[in-house]
């Protein structure tokens, strides 16, 4: 079977599943496993490649008016490749190729292939995404087991070695900072399962946009940062708007230092097995005592906003 991955979620599926010597197109977004990278790129992305941050928001809220899709199809190459099995999304209208664009593409290759559409909105429904993958490239169900047992296995441990009998912190997860927007779907999620409370975003809902005044209202006393699509060096640049937001420098979470910055792009964002990744990245960072990172998983850093940093609209420092 030759597949087709239209999603950086859908890719690490794949991989993990033991599909990736019959993968044969990936997005231009894929990146884990490294390997993947080889491969043909099938889509792109109508975002210019400087956007700041309120104009990628910009881009996007005319998108979703106009229907107007920020990727589209590599026709020519996903046509030399016939693909019999093509993963992608219906869940997000701006995450990746519009769900329409695909179908009809699909319905131009040859044999038509097999289109599996996957839609999460929770960390039940992400494992369920995995089988759903698996069933649809004949995948063997022991296979499949082992892996879903094996997440599920770090899920629960993460649980059970949450402190419990204490008072569970105040967190808001954010998924972007120009403007600011609450956390969504599974990740309220996570931040539950790791022993925080997230006050801002819902389970199983979709992110929103955020008044700063909500923001100063809860009072967060852990922020965590982890942008949709953007690295941990990418979101840096965003948070001299954190800091100049009124009122910013006596929230809980500033007082103490305890803002944090991760990759959003490789965790959060993706509906993936590393998704367990980044329960065990937020837990850590929770609760360092009770949870120690994993080896190989990025530290997530850990900024302050200074005084200076303030003045200069520079860089925070890292504690």
């Amino acid at each position: 079977m030759k597949i087709v991955s239209l999603l950086p979620s859908a890719t690490e599926i794949i991989c993990a599943l033991g599909l990736e010597d019959q993968l044969v197109g990936v997005t231009h977004e894929c990146d884990f496993p490294p390997s993947v990278r080889r491969l043909p790129t099938v889509t792109r992305t109508l975002i210019p490649l400087d956007a700041v941050s309120n104009e990628i928001d910009r881009l996007v809220r005319e998108r979703l008016r106009t229907q107007r899709s920020l990727y589209t199809l590599e026709l020519p190459t996903l046509a030399k490749l016939r693909p019999d099995l093509i993963v992608t999304q219906a869940l997000c209208d701006v995450c990746a190729v519009a769900e329409e664009e695909v179908r009809v593409a699909a319905g131009m290759l040859p044999g038509e292939p097999q289109v599996v559409n996957l839609e999460p909105k929770t960390l039940a429904d992400v494992l369920a995404s995995i089988a759903q993958v698996a069933t649809a490239a004949g995948v063997e169900p022991a296979r499949t087991q082992e892996l879903l047992n094996t997440l599920t296995a770090r899920i629960d441990a993460v649980v059970q070695r949450t402190p419990q009998g204490v008072q569970r912190p105040r967190v808001a997860l954010l998924e972007w900072l120009d403007p600011p927007f609450s956390c969504g779907h599974w990740s309220p999620e996570l931040v539950r399962l790791a022993g925080g409370v997230e006050g801002l975003g819902q389970e199983g809902m979709p992110s929103r946009r955020l008044d700063w005044g909500e923001l100063l209202a809860w009072q967060p006393e852990v922020v965590f940062i982890a942008c949709c699509g953007l690295s941990a060096q990418r979101t840096l640049k965003d948070l001299p708007r954190l800091w100049s937001v009124d009122g910013w420098e006596d929230v809980p979470a500033t007082r103490s230092g305890r803002i944090y910055v991760t990759d959003g792009s490789c965790y959060f964002s993706r509906p993936g097995p590393r998704l367990v990744d980044s329960l065990e990245i937020l837990a850590h960072a929770l609760y360092p005592d009770a949870h120690p990172l994993p080896e190989g998983l990025p530290q997530p850093l850990r900024v302050s906003a200074s005084a200076t940093g303030r003045r200069a609209g520079g860089f925070p420092p890292m504690l």
